[in-house]
């Protein structure tokens, strides 16, 4: 994982209004299938990593254990979860989170940002 590049994704997601934070705004966006996927801090308590991990296997939506203290790193805004809404940012982080072989993934109009 290049944390530069999920850096940078995850600060132009919040740039662009395309993020949620918040438990319940979390947990809500998850349930109601309105974001793309969800990115969860591993400082969060094992209860609040099992109640994320759960809403998100029952939709199916992508959920992503970041380092400790990345989301406030790239965010600036505290909090142990953030939903990203679908769209391009979306996919390039789900390409660069789960990419284990680190190859760059190109989903964005052509050019690899």
């Amino acid at each position: 994982m290049d944390e530069n590049r999920v850096r940078g994704y995850m600060g132009l997601s919040v740039r662009a209004g395309l993020a949620v934070f918040g438990e319940e705004g979390c947990l809500k966006s998850v349930r109601n299938a309105t974001c793309a996927l969800l990115l969860v801090d591993a400082a969060a308590s094992e209860n609040t990593l099992d109640r994320y991990r759960s809403a998100c296997q029952r939709t199916g939506i992508p959920c992503f254990i970041l380092p400790e203290n990345l989301l406030w790193q790239a965010t600036g805004r505290p909090g142990m979860a953030m939903a990203v809404k679908p769209g391009g940012l979306a996919d390039q982080l789900i390409g660069l989170l789960s990419s284990q072989d680190g190859e760059k993934k190109d989903k964005v109009g052509g050019a690899v940002v």
